[in-house]
């Protein structure tokens, strides 16, 4: 405000304030100083030229401080009005936002007790993870991959329930690239598929998360980065996807197991994100588990050796039961996060309704990854996190 009274009237203030100074300690004969004269200073004689040069130069500084105080207010007041958001933040600076504020040091997505919840039942549930349009585009996207798909001559089956697993090239060659897989039952006894090869797809996999545009963009981003800290996983990086189809009628059983079993670890970090595209209820084949049994031994193991796998017995203790185990019925855009440990299970489906599901695999980079897993990158096509 005193920048607004002009030169004239802020300068011949200060030079009168200025002035009674000086003339007090001049003491010069005709001074408006009022102080007594027991407690006046000792005169000294000072020059007129004197007087006004002490005038000019205190009247610059006391105009240089004013300036300086008016420009850091301005620039104070100018500096919050933008950081009452974030985004002008953001938008002003250019910048990617790294406030400096308490709630900003560690953003969480889960509470708490959620994170208490996961730590004892081995999983959690999170509903409307994803949006409708994410999982249109999803769906879209996998539909056009099967009608894009030409089945090879030797047709590759999925099947979870033999205990050595038929696999050839077309198997182990999906660790880098995006294939089909038929159903167990969509062939009849003469060969052919019973009904349309849409309807007849279990699964594809397993790297669409790397090699997709649209299959990456659903499995990565903030939320999913800062839930897989919040479930443990320090330096996550995804080795597998899989978009399950659990065709109608025909959808296989996936028997229990333990997600473990494929991604071996040291110290065991596999962490399965579930995302439920469909409804999943009982009747469409959801998912099983017994809440707690993640604190269980690891079963089995699932070992290649060049291109042989095998699957190695580790642990007698029985899966669980049907009477202890409890359905995950989830609407479409729900995530089930649970531990590599946690034992699962899947019915057939019978119903006349599908049951689409995307799943991430993703272990921590801190742990030692078992170069016995059935699927290994090269350098050229590094695993990668969210």
């Amino acid at each position: 405000m005193l920048l607004l009274l002009g030169p004239g009237s802020a300068s011949s203030t200060a030079r009168e304030m200025l002035a009674n100074s000086a003339l007090y300690i001049g003491g010069r004969p005709g001074s408006r100083n009022t102080t007594s004269s027991a407690i006046r200073p000792s005169t000294v004689s000072m020059s007129p030229a004197r007087v006004a040069s002490i005038h000019r130069v205190m009247s610059w500084r006391i105009w240089l401080s004013l300036v300086l105080v008016v420009f850091f207010l301005y620039c104070f007041t100018f500096d919050s009005a933008l950081l009452i958001s974030d985004e002008g933040y953001s938008r002003f600076y250019q910048t990617p936002i790294t406030l400096n504020r308490p709630e900003n040091k560690r953003l969480r997505m889960l509470k708490p007790e959620q994170q208490t919840a996961y730590q004892r039942d081995g999983y959690l549930v999170l509903p409307h993870f994803k949006s409708p349009d994410a999982l249109q585009a999803l769906r879209q996207r996998a539909d056009d991959i099967v009608d894009a798909f030409v089945p090879p001559a030797t047709k590759t089956i999925f099947t979870t329930n033999e205990q050595v697993r038929s696999v050839d090239r077309y198997f182990l060659d999906s660790a880098a690239n995006t294939s089909c897989f038929f159903e167990e039952e969509a062939f009849g006894p003469d060969g052919e598929l019973r009904q349309a090869k849409a309807l007849s797809i279990n699964k594809i996999g397993h790297a669409m998360h790397d090699v997709d545009p649209v299959f990456s963009a659903f499995s990565r981003g903030p939320e999913l980065r800062q839930l897989a800290q919040d479930v443990g996983l320090s330096q996550p990086e995804i080795w597998q996807s899989m978009y399950i189809f659990k065709q109608p009628g025909i959808g296989g059983e996936v028997g229990w197991h333990q997600d473990a079993t494929f991604f071996e670890t040291t110290p065991i970090t596999v962490t399965t994100f579930w995302f439920a595209l469909e409804d999943a209820t009982v009747h469409n084949g959801c998912l099983w588990t017994q809440p707690g049994s993640h604190r269980g031994p690891l079963r089995e193991r699932f070992v290649r050796d060049a291109d042989q796998v095998t699957m190695q017995k580790l642990d007698a203790t029985p899966w669980p039961h049907t009477t202890t185990a409890i359905p995950l019925e989830v609407e479409a855009g729900a995530l089930v996060v649970f531990h590599g440990l946690l034992p699962h299970y899947s019915a057939p489906n019978r119903s006349s309704a599908s049951r689409h599901a995307y799943t991430l695999h993703v272990t921590d980079a801190t742990a030692h990854y078992s170069a016995a897993n059935w699927i290994q990158r090269s350098a050229a096509m590094p695993a990668r996190g969210f």
